[in-house]
């Protein structure tokens, strides 16, 4: 029998050992919230790591069976990585054969000279980034490689310290560059999986690139720090008595009772 290379073990782990896991909720994630259609080209933008990189393997394998036709381009930014950090992305494409383009912003010099709120302005400086070098390519949608527990912890931090309910959407259309739409086609799967599968098949992905904490290089356990991980530590405690808290708190965004909130807007 003839033996497997590194990446058809790599791929071959997607659609059997992580079948129900990982690909099924993919595919439930672009059925259920109908994110891809006919005629798309769709940029994955890819940060470098662990969810980024396996969203774009499952784009890429679904690009090669879907009956729906639609255009892929793997878009990296480089908002000021380290020589360390890019080299790591590019070394990770070459392996799992992910064409990617990568150009350049000076979002990380912006960013060191402010003190309010950094990582939120390099959030939205990325996507307005991505955004416009998605529109140069003729995209008309970005992916961003949000998974499941990014969703249940965004839910419960805008609660907690923003003082609303508000959910992260599976699709947006740009406020900003008409006729733009932003994806999050792993919306559905575990965070826990995609660990598993990176473990799985032995592979390392860049953690935190960002100047403020350039020691952070490779991927551990998908820890944050800060407010983030606060919550997940707190949903970690929770599961202990209750194994399904974050299915619930995932079920009660779709099945929210407007007769019994005190008041609302859109």
């Amino acid at each position: 029998m003839k033996k497997l290379t590194p990446l058809q073990n790599i791929e071959r782990s997607i659609h059997t050992k992580y079948r129900k896991t990982i690909w099924r909720p993919f595919v439930a994630s672009v059925q259920k919230y109908d994110l891809i259609s006919a005629g798309d080209k769709i940029a994955c933008c890819i940060s470098g790591g662990k969810d980024s990189m396996i969203m774009a393997k499952l784009l890429q394998n679904l690009h090669r069976f879907s009956k729906v036709p639609f255009d892929l381009v793997f878009l990296v930014m480089n908002p000021g990585y380290n020589a360390v950090n890019l080299q790591k992305i590019k070394n990770n494409a070459e392996l799992l054969q992910i064409p990617i383009t990568i150009f350049q912003s000076d979002i990380f010099d912006v960013v060191s000279k402010t003190d309010r709120s950094p990582c939120y302005l390099c959030a939205k400086m990325r996507r307005g980034f991505l955004y416009s070098e998605a529109q140069k390519l003729g995209c008309n949608k970005i992916a961003l490689g949000h998974h499941f527990n990014d969703v249940v912890e965004t839910v419960i931090m805008s609660m907690f310290y923003g003082g609303k309910f508000q959910t992260m959407m599976p699709k947006l259309n740009s406020t900003n560059f008409l006729g733009m739409q932003l994806i999050r086609p792993i919306y559905l799967v575990p965070e826990s999986e995609i660990i598993s599968w990176k473990n799985y098949n032995d592979l390392q992905f860049i953690k935190c690139a960002c100047r403020f904490a350039e020691d952070c290089t490779l991927w551990d356990d998908g820890g944050e720090g800060s407010k983030r991980q606060e919550v997940k530590t707190l949903l970690k405690n929770l599961k202990k008595t209750n194994p399904a808290i974050e299915k619930n708190i995932m079920n009660s965004i779709h099945n929210v009772n407007l007769s019994t909130i005190i008041s609302y807007h859109e």
